[in-house]
């Protein structure tokens, strides 16, 4: 599986996003590989609207109803269609581990799968006890890169990694500067399941001819 960040990139921002989610289905239905976008909250609805594809958030946070400006709460986000959510990824990391099992609580009470971020393996540990529906390892470091990638330059933390998450018992995803077919299959043949890409097709000039080619890893 493959899960499309589209963080909050014009590329994939308003009617953009919709576009890009319409090149991503048809990836997904000619090569059946679960490809997954992650969309900005803004553009949710509009994108679930416009796909038959699991759509998912970037963030939640561990509240409920009432004041709590300019927060995200998990059950509005279920309301529209959305269908899980990235959780302390190192863009938006939580300051505090109890507020980031409150926030994974509050989204599986809410219907939402779940997918945990960590940028250690001491981190993915910890995250791993929360039981979310994934945990994904994603060394800052290499996260944006074009010139190299987890895969490459830590083949074996990611076996670390997975088996810390077969341990478990939480599918792992792989990030950072993943963007070759070849990143894809080192990252399977060491344990994980799928892939977290963003830059490499949000910004390519093709992006539906970029996932053509990811999805060639999974053969």
């Amino acid at each position: 599986m493959i899960f499309v960040n589209y963080k909050a990139f014009e590329e994939s921002s308003g009617e953009k996003a919709v576009a890009l989610t319409n090149s991503i289905e048809e990836v997904a239905h000619e090569s059946q590989v679960k490809i997954i976008p992650v969309v900005q909250v803004i553009d949710a609805e509009m994108v679930v609207a416009s796909t038959t594809l699991e759509v998912w958030i970037q963030h939640v946070d561990p509240v409920n109803y009432g004041a709590h400006t300019g927060w995200t709460l998990p059950q509005e986000a279920a309301k529209i269609g959305v269908s899980g959510v990235f959780l302390n990824h190192s863009e938006h990391k939580f300051n505090d581990f109890n507020a980031l099992a409150n926030a994974n609580e509050k989204a599986k009470e809410a219907n939402l799968k779940t997918l945990i971020f960590a940028d250690s393996l001491e981190e993915l540990k910890s995250v791993a006890e929360l039981k979310p529906t994934f945990v994904a390892y994603e060394p800052p470091e290499f996260i944006g890169s074009t010139e190299t990638s987890v895969t490459k330059a830590q083949p074996e933390i990611i076996s670390q990694a997975a088996d810390v998450a077969r341990s478990s018992g939480e599918p792992l995803i792989v990030g950072a500067g993943v963007s070759s077919m070849e990143d894809i299959k080192k990252s399977l043949e060491l344990g994980a399941v799928g892939v977290a890409i963003a830059t490499a097709v949000v910004k390519s000039p093709d992006p539906k001819a970029k996932l053509l080619e990811l999805v060639e890893g999974f053969k």
